[in-house]
């Protein structure tokens, strides 16, 4: 066998070694690049799940499960005699349902976890969980309020200790419930004291 035909066998074998090596070489920087792509597409689609369970959790934090329909009502029983006149018995009332695709929103305010709190304040006072009763007008019969039904809220003007409802006055009740946004209801009595004011 000559030198030449040794020499181009040689070039051959490393010409087959090396076509081997970039074989491997990139085949390797096919499974890196696949792994790290999986890696990334499933941090990804992580991150856009989570993003979007904690879009939902603050749309239904944020969103109202409960609206007041109509006006507050305050029946005054008993008026003194002024100045300045006061309103010292009787009852504030308004009427709630649930918001379009709302939420049950429980209306048992003897319950003790999972119910809905009214807090009060004016200009004096501060009270952050009064007693209430809740009549049904439309329901079945619980005192869960769902959706299609209506509710009438009572507050005794007895049981909001230390308040003094006086002409002009200015109050709030915040209506607290289990799931979604906080109400406040913001009413002013007029200048002067009637048994029924329809305030709104």
């Amino acid at each position: 066998m000559s030198l030449r035909n040794l020499i181009r066998k040689a070039n051959r074998d490393e010409r087959g070694v090396t076509g081997l090596e970039t074989a491997i070489i990139l085949i390797a920087f096919v499974v890196v690049a696949t792994v790290f792509a999986f890696i990334v597409l499933t941090t990804g689609i992580f991150s856009a799940e989570r993003g979007k369970e904690t879009v939902f959790a603050g749309l239904q934090k944020a969103r109202g499960t409960m609206e007041v329909r109509g006006g507050v009502v305050v029946n005054a029983t008993t008026i003194t005699a002024g100045p300045p006149e006061v309103a010292t018995a009787g009852t504030i009332q308004f009427s709630v349902a649930t918001t379009a695709g709302g939420e049950p929103v429980p209306l048992d305010p003897t319950s003790t976890s999972n119910r809905t709190v009214i807090a009060y304040r004016d200009a004096a006072i501060l009270l952050d969980d009064v007693p209430y009763t809740a009549t049904e007008i439309v329901g079945d019969g619980d005192t869960l309020l769902e959706p299609g039904e209506l509710f009438t809220i009572s507050v005794d003007i007895a049981d909001l200790t230390g308040a003094t409802l006086n002409p002009n006055d200015r109050f709030t009740f915040e209506i607290q419930t289990p799931v979604g946004a906080v109400i406040d209801l913001t009413r002013s009595l007029p200048a002067d004291l009637d048994t029924v004011m329809q305030l709104h």
